[in-house]
């Protein structure tokens, strides 16, 4: 066997697991696969895509009851020894959720998967560059300067300013989720998936519907957008196909040709730093108010389907009017958050 490089020991545990093939850790971990609904198809996909890549073929025909720490040990360090930093992080946890799955299913007593972190170095997390507020005035103004591509463009930029929501957020968006009666974009968990645009079924990223007030200027941007592409489905198609969504560059490419280096200086994500940093500036409002108006991710899924609610709509409305109105503030000059609207807006 050594001379085939096969190791002995695991060949051994194979043939045993291969007597009780629903004890193997392959057949747990597509058992674990299937057992969770919530995922969505595209998650569903690039996991199962994982395991059969990076795990299957090192781990998948041993029985779970003779895995050790070792064996995930070495198998996260295999990972890491390609560059993958965060396949091997989500690995990791993949394992420990797998081996839970066991432990529930009364395979093994203990999941010997738990404390794996620090095995392997933690991935460099993406950096999204973001202008300290003091240059608002000049980014306005490139804003409103900008005419050389579509007008639809320099609008995406400025909406996407106006309300701070993520990429995916604004390129799938539909008409049919504004309701410019009650000046509320509502972000649904899911969308209906564009045929042939990768990720067109993402909605809201936290995968719970995403309430987005909308203030006095952003509901006069969306109508200037309503004259151009009212007669779509999408708020925001393509330039050369309606029924398709703009690219996803799109916001960057125009911050680009605006001066602006995507990568050091701004890019479409920074502007939610932007908006987080001068919202906890203002004073007005506490950090879990804001938080919760960015749609960041709670971990506690009661309170998590708490927050999402509309309970505190109309704090949330006069969040973002504060948000618009400081940017109209800094239109000519900067001015300090904790200097506007102290008298007109209460936490």
């Amino acid at each position: 066997m050594l001379a085939l490089n096969i190791n002995p020991v695991q060949q051994r545990a194979a043939e045993r697991g291969s007597r009780t093939p629903e004890k193997v850790f392959k057949n747990v971990a597509l058992a674990w696969h299937k057992s969770n609904r919530k995922w969505s198809q595209n998650t569903a996909d690039r996991l199962r895509a994982s395991l059969n890549n990076h795990i299957f073929p090192v781990i998948g025909n041993l029985p779970v009851s003779e895995l050790k720490p070792r064996h995930f040990i070495d198998l996260l360090k295999g990972i890491e020894e390609k560059g993958l930093l965060e396949v091997a992080s989500r690995t990791r946890q993949h394992l420990s959720n797998i081996m839970r799955h066991a432990v529930h299913q009364e395979l093994i007593d203990t999941n010997p998967a738990a404390n794996l972190g620090g095995v392997t170095t933690p991935p460099v997390r993406r950096h999204y560059p973001a202008p300290p507020l003091e240059r608002l005035p000049e980014l306005l103004e490139r804003i409103g300067a900008y005419h050389q591509g579509r007008e639809l463009t320099r609008h995406a930029v400025l909406l996407m300013l106006h309300v701070f929501i993520r990429s995916s957020e604004l390129r799938f968006a539909r008409w049919s989720e504004i309701d410019f009666t009650n000046r509320v974009w509502t972000i649904p968990a899911t969308r209906e998936p564009i045929i042939g645009v990768r990720y067109s079924g993402r909605g809201a990223k936290m995968r719970m519907p995403h309430i987005v007030p909308l203030s006095e200027q952003s509901i006069a941007i969306l109508k200037q957008i309503k004259d151009i592409t009212g007669n779509n489905e999408l708020i925001f198609p393509g330039d050369h196909n309606p029924y398709k969504p703009m690219c996803e560059n799109t916001v960057n490419k125009a911050l680009r040709v605006m001066g602006y280096d995507t990568k050091k200086d701004i890019c479409g994500h920074g502007f939610r730093a932007m908006a987080c940093s001068a919202l906890m500036e203002s004073g007005l409002w506490a950090k879990d108010a804001v938080e919760r108006q960015m749609s960041h991710q709670e971990r506690n899924t009661v309170r998590m389907a708490y927050i999402h609610k509309a309970e505190h709509l109309e704090a949330r409305k006069a969040m973002m009017q504060w948000w618009s109105d400081y940017l109209e503030a800094c239109r000519e000059s900067y001015a300090p958050p904790y200097t506007i609207g102290k008298n007109k807006f209460i936490p």
